[in-house]
């Protein structure tokens, strides 16, 4: 069973959810839409590879735009931080951007009971498109959990403040201490 605005609207303030910031004009009858930080991710290498932590850079979404190209994996994330207490919470991008060839979160949109952070989306496109920094890009919602479930408290994605790569590598027996490789080549933002 979704939530309705309304609920929504009052489990925010029994604290049950947690929208931060929070703005009531992005509020849908059943359904919030959260807004693209503006930096993004991308691999840097040929073939990805589950079992190890994979090289990326980062890139900086200037204010007029950057236009994502086909056959790259974007990750980006969400400006706003969440909460969310005894609901599943799931993110689905925006229909307005699938209709531009735009998909955000094909695999990664079921939120976990207790999930606390930021949302790393995983974006990719059939065609060039441009995107901006703060565009609204994909909806939160909330579906009632039935019977008892413990909260989620993995340490893989828990309490996120930024795009969170794949750490997969991890259920290989990586140490926890092994992390993905940041390249930084300078400004690449531009095309």
């Amino acid at each position: 069973m979704l939530l309705s605005c309304d609920e929504i609207r009052r489990r925010l303030e029994d604290g049950e959810i947690r929208i931060d910031p929070f703005d009531t004009d992005r509020l849908n009858p059943n359904s919030y839409n959260l807004a693209l930080h503006h930096e993004l991710l991308v691999y840097e290498e040929i073939v990805l590879d589950a079992a190890v932590p994979n090289r990326y850079r980062r890139l900086t979404i200037p204010d007029e735009g950057l236009t994502l190209q086909p056959n790259v994996l974007y990750l980006g994330r969400t400006v706003e931080y969440t909460e969310t207490r005894r609901l599943v919470p799931m993110i689905q991008g925006r229909s307005s951007l699938g209709r531009l060839g735009l998909f955000i979160n094909p695999g990664g949109s079921m939120g976990d009971v207790g999930y606390c952070g930021t949302w790393t989306l995983e974006m990719h496109c059939v065609q060039p498109v441009r995107i901006y920094r703060d565009m609204q890009v994909c909806q939160i919602f909330y579906q009632q959990l039935l019977g008892e479930g413990a909260d989620y408290c993995s340490d893989k994605y828990q309490n996120s403040r930024d795009i969170q790569p794949s750490l997969i590598y991890r259920e290989f027996g990586r140490r926890v201490d092994d992390s993905q490789l940041e390249l930084n080549f300078g400004d690449s933002t531009r095309e």
